[in-house]
């Protein structure tokens, strides 16, 4: 029997006892090894905090009498766990046949076990949560080869560029250093021959690349760590200003609890709430700001406040011709 069955029959044994079960008693009804045995009372016990005792006269368990009834809970996944598993499974069945076919197979067959370890049979499971991408942008599998193998292999890479700022391609010669899939999208933190700096490129916007006849340039990983996980969003690099917003106290409730950065400060006012996160490029942080609409304002720095401002105005002003008689 798998796990789940396993901690089914074992809460169902303890949970009929009247006195303790010997240890051997329980070892051979489960049909287990020692190991086996110990490991499930051990998770039973300090994961799913069952009242389990010991009785070293005996050498048994028991439930607690005097502890309230004890039920197995419905999932017995954690958060994370249930988001991997799932996040798997869902990529795997969006894999196109390819050379790997014969390898994913056995990969989704040890995901659903997996997911039926959990209290749940894992159809039941996959149809009881939904992971809903959302902006999920298409990235051409060729492009994704080369830079994922030139990442990973550290090689230069040629790349065709167009980005959405200057909406013209470009020539470009990187270094890649790291993959990152963020927000439902994947970008390429590389050196830029052309910037002479570390950049973030979306490889959704990479129309060709191609390994390049140059020497690789390194990085070591304290100045990259620094790059990714200094500032707001997407847009690495060394922060340059802190926002302060200050959020209304209906929309408060919702945002004290979110975590926009690692770095950043939160406190109370009053019923309000003032939110601090670094930031080095204000575009991604803008948009953020602006689907709060008047449930937040920008307190600084004053050139993101301005930012801000002229966004909200020209909406006001656009929606304000299209209502008026």
């Amino acid at each position: 029997m798998n796990r789940a069955d396993r901690l089914f029959h074992l809460h169902g044994l303890l949970r009929a006892a009247r006195h303790p079960v010997h240890f051997d008693t329980l070892r051979d009804r489960l049909e287990v090894s020692t190991a086996t045995l110990k490991r499930d009372i051990r998770y039973l016990r300090d994961h799913m905090e069952a009242p389990i005792l010991y009785d070293r006269h005996f050498n048994g368990y028991r439930y607690d009498p005097h502890a309230p009834e004890f039920e197995l809970p419905g999932i017995w996944f954690n958060e994370t766990e249930l988001h991997a598993l799932l996040a798997m499974e869902q990529l795997l069945d969006g894999v196109q046949p390819g050379l790997l076919g014969s390898s994913i197979a056995p990969l989704k067959t040890k995901v659903r076990k997996l997911l039926g370890e959990g209290g749940q049979h894992a159809d039941l499971v996959a149809s009881k949560v939904s992971l809903q991408p959302m902006a999920l942008r298409r990235t051409n599998d060729a492009v994704f080869g080369q830079v994922s193998g030139a990442t990973f292999n550290a090689r230069p890479l040629s790349i065709t560029y167009h980005g959405r700022e200057r909406d013209a391609p470009g020539n470009r010669f990187i270094h890649p250093y790291r993959l990152v899939r963020y927000r439902d999208n994947w970008y390429v933190i590389a050196y830029c021959d052309k910037a002479q700096d570390l950049r973030t490129f979306a490889l959704d916007r990479i129309r060709q690349a191609q390994p390049a006849n140059l020497a690789f340039r390194a990085c070591d990983d304290r100045t990259l760590l620094h790059h990714l996980g200094a500032s707001f969003g997407i847009f690495t690099g060394a922060a340059r200003e802190w926002a302060v917003l200050r959020f209304t106290a209906e929309r408060a409730r919702w945002v004290a609890d979110e975590s926009w950065h690692p770095d950043q400060i939160g406190r109370w006012d009053g019923g309000a709430f003032e939110l601090q996160v670094p930031y080095s490029d204000p575009r991604e942080l803008v948009m953020d700001i602006l689907k709060y609409g008047p449930d937040v304002e920008v307190i600084a720095p004053e050139g993101l406040r301005q930012m801000v401002g002229q966004r909200l105005c020209a909406a006001a002003q656009r929606y304000s011709e299209a209502i008026t008689p």
